[in-house]
């Protein structure tokens, strides 16, 4: 049942998703701030589509510690999930992605429609620069910058990886950064078909504000990530009927070098 269940929710997330895409093409006319309001209406269409087919909920704790304007929002990155589910959390939203994405047929348009920050991994010096003033630009529009400091999905519990970019946009961009801590690779895991039912545990944590040495800021901010999703993990293990991916996870957390 658990793999009938996820088929189908895997059929209508990419089916779901093109159809919107096509549905809504004609917005590509419009300026950017009229027609924003379809991203978070297909991140909510597909949030409902994991309740209703695999009984996968989310629950965002928070919210008050998001600042007004622009602010550079760090997120675990675990998942499929936080790619969609996060974005109605913020006003006007960009994400940091890799430049690969922008070929996607479709897909791609509306991430240069939406002015999505590309950056190109095979070189790294022009690509922090370009990326740099895309940020900068940002923040002046009081936008939100959404980061995967880890810079690819990690399964949750293992070792993690935090890249130094983010120190760079810290320090450089003198704003907030606002850690985001979740679960969710516990109910869809890194490269899985199988997406499992429970409630997604999201928690936005108290902002970093401007002004720390970038080392300083780089350490606090993997541990408050890292402390609260080990935290939610933990929590998800009190569920009433636990993932069956926790087994996985302890597995991971007991494979970590000492």
């Amino acid at each position: 049942m658990l793999l009938l269940r996820s088929t189908l929710f895997q059929v209508l997330f990419y089916s779901v998703t093109f159809v919107l895409m096509v549905l809504f093409a004609p917005v590509m006319l419009l300026p950017r701030k009229w027609g924003w309001w379809i991203v978070p209406t297909w991140s909510k269409v597909l949030q409902l589509l994991m309740r209703l087919t695999v009984g996968l909920k989310v629950e965002v704790r928070g919210r008050e510690n998001l600042p007004e304007g622009g602010c550079i929002a760090a997120m675990k990155h675990q998942s499929a999930w936080e790619t969609v589910s996060l974005i109605p959390l913020f006003s006007s939203p960009t994400f940091i992605l890799k430049r690969e994405l922008r070929w996607i047929p479709i897909f791609g348009w509306y991430t240069a429609k939406f002015k999505q920050i590309p950056i190109n991994r095979g070189k790294r010096t022009l690509a922090l620069a370009a990326m740099m003033e895309a940020a900068k630009e940002a923040i002046a529009e009081r936008r939100q910058i959404l980061i995967f400091p880890e810079g690819t999905r990690r399964p949750a519990g293992v070792e993690p990886k935090y890249k130094y970019g983010i120190a760079h946009l810290y320090k450089d961009l003198q704003c907030p950064v606002v850690p985001i801590a979740h679960n969710a690779g516990v109910y869809w895991p890194r490269a899985s078909w199988k997406v499992y039912p429970g409630t997604v545990i999201v928690e936005i944590l108290p902002p970093i504000e401007a002004g720390l040495p970038a080392d300083q800021f780089h350490q606090k901010m993997v541990e408050v990530i890292e402390t609260a999703s080990d935290r939610l993990i933990e929590e998800a293990r009190q569920a009433t009927h636990p993932s069956p991916v926790l087994e996985k996870v302890d597995a991971l957390k007991q494979a970590r070098p000492a």
